[in-house]
């Protein structure tokens, strides 16, 4: 048996899971990403709220999910101004990107791939 969900029910099935922490926003950049997906590879992608659980975390920054990653931010030269926090948080969005691990940004938010993960659904 085969349901199709809304982008909205998928994203409410995401932040009603108790064991994630998922935003409406954040849920809802993720669905949106997931819906992309589905669209570029041509084949519906069966919901599965564990695996993008295990596989995606929500980050209220990208600069804090950058350094847990490991990111350290440029120091400026000695004398130099501090970067601002504009300047900080598009740095770590770029690094990010660079690690292919930055999937959606949204207002208040950022999606990441966690790591050593491989996409763990199935196509139907």
């Amino acid at each position: 048996m085969i349901t199709t969900l809304t982008t909205w029910e998928a994203a409410d099935r995401l932040t009603s899971d108790e064991f994630a922490n998922w935003s409406h926003e954040g849920a809802q950049a993720m669905i949106e990403y997931l819906e992309q997906l589905e669209h570029d590879m041509g084949e519906p992608i069966e919901f599965d709220r564990v695996a993008i659980r295990y596989q995606y975390s929500e980050y209220s920054s990208a600069l804090e999910a950058a350094k847990e990653r490991g990111y350290k931010p440029d120091q400026p030269e000695p004398g130099e101004p501090e970067p601002d926090e504009g300047d900080a948080e598009e740095a770590a969005k770029r690094w990010l990107a660079s690690e292919s691990r930055l999937i959606a940004t949204f207002d208040g938010g950022v999606i990441v791939e966690r790591d050593n993960r491989k996409l763990v659904w199935s196509a139907s």
